[in-house]
C-alpha cells in the first residue's frame, strides 16, 4: 500500500479527516499526503493537505499541486481562474516521486470520484489507474448513502480499480435509524468491507487527542484496531 487514493461519494463528507486518521494510524511510517487540486482557498490559507499534517503529526509531509480560488470542481475552478488544470499524469508523477521518499502516500481527491479535473474530462480515477493504486472510498452515514456508494464502487470496478473498502466519514454522536442501519448495510451495497467509522467532529479535536483516538476508528487494514460490528 505505497500509494492509496482517497475519494468520496461527494463533497464535504469527511475525506480530509479520514485521510488524517489513516496518516495518524501509520505514525510509525513516513507518510505524505498529496492534494492535487485545492479549490475555494486563496494563497496563504491552510488547505486540506496542511490540515491532515496538523491533525496527524510531524511525520506527515503535505504537498499541494494546484490551488484555485473558487469553491468549484477543479476543472471549472481552473477554467474560471484562467489557470492551467491539473492533469492525471501530473498527479501520478507527483505521487510516484513522493513514494520514493515515503512509506505511504495518500492522494486526497476533490469531491467525488468522477469530478472533472480538466477539459478532457479526466478524473481522479484516471490518476489512480496510472498509479495502479487502490481507492479508499469515504461515504456519509445518512439516508441516500447506499445508492451513492454502490454507484461509486461500480464505477471503480468498471475501470478495473481496486477498492479496499469504505469508511464512514462523519458518524453523528446520536445517529438516526438510517445511519445506524447503514453501518451494517454499506458493505453489502458497496461490495467491499467497512474499514472505519469516524465520529462527527473528529477534525475539531485537539491534535494530540485525534492521534490517540484515530486507530480506534479504523480497521487493521488501515493501521487501526477497530473490529467489525
Amino acid at each position: 500500500m505505497t500509494v492509496l487514493v482517497v475519494s468520496g461519494t461527494g463533497t464535504e463528507i469527511g475525506k480530509t479527516v479520514v485521510t488524517a486518521a489513516v496518516a495518524a494510524a501509520f505514525r510509525d511510517r513516513r507518510v505524505a499526503v498529496l492534494k492535487p487540486a485545492q479549490t475555494g482557498l486563496v494563497p496563504g490559507e491552510p488547505g486540506d493537505a496542511a490540515e491532515v499534517a496538523r491533525l496527524a503529526g510531524a511525520h506527515v509531509t503535505a504537498v499541494e499541486l494546484a490551488r484555485f480560488p473558487e469553491p468549484l470542481a477543479p476543472e471549472t475552478a481552473a477554467r474560471r481562474a484562467g489557470m492551467a488544470p491539473v492533469r492525471p499524469y501530473e498527479i501520478a508523477e507527483a505521487a510516484q516521486k513522493l513514494s520514493t521518499e515515503h512509506d505511504l502516500v495518500l492522494v486526497e481527491g476533490a469531491g467525488g470520484l468522477l469530478v472533472r479535473f480538466d477539459g478532457a474530462g479526466s478524473t481522479l480515477a484516471d490518476a489512480a489507474r496510472l498509479l495502479a493504486a487502490p481507492v479508499l472510498l469515504v461515504a456519509p452515514a445518512g439516508l441516500g448513502t447506499l445508492n451513492a456508494t454502490a454507484l461509486t464502487t461500480e464505477a471503480l470496478r468498471t475501470r478495473g480499480l481496486e477498492c479496499p473498502g469504505v469508511v464512514v466519514g462523519s458518524m453523528p454522536a446520536e445517529p438516526d435509524l438510517a445511519s445506524r442501519c447503514n453501518v451494517e448495510d454499506l458493505p453489502v451495497a458497496a461490495g467491499v468491507p467497512l474499514l472505519g467509522v469516524v465520529p462527527a467532529g473528529a477534525g475539531s479535536l485537539d491534535p494530540s487527542d485525534f492521534r490517540a483516538r484515530a486507530a480506534s476508528w479504523l480497521a487493521p487494514a488501515l493501521g487501526g484496531h477497530r473490529q467489525p460490528g
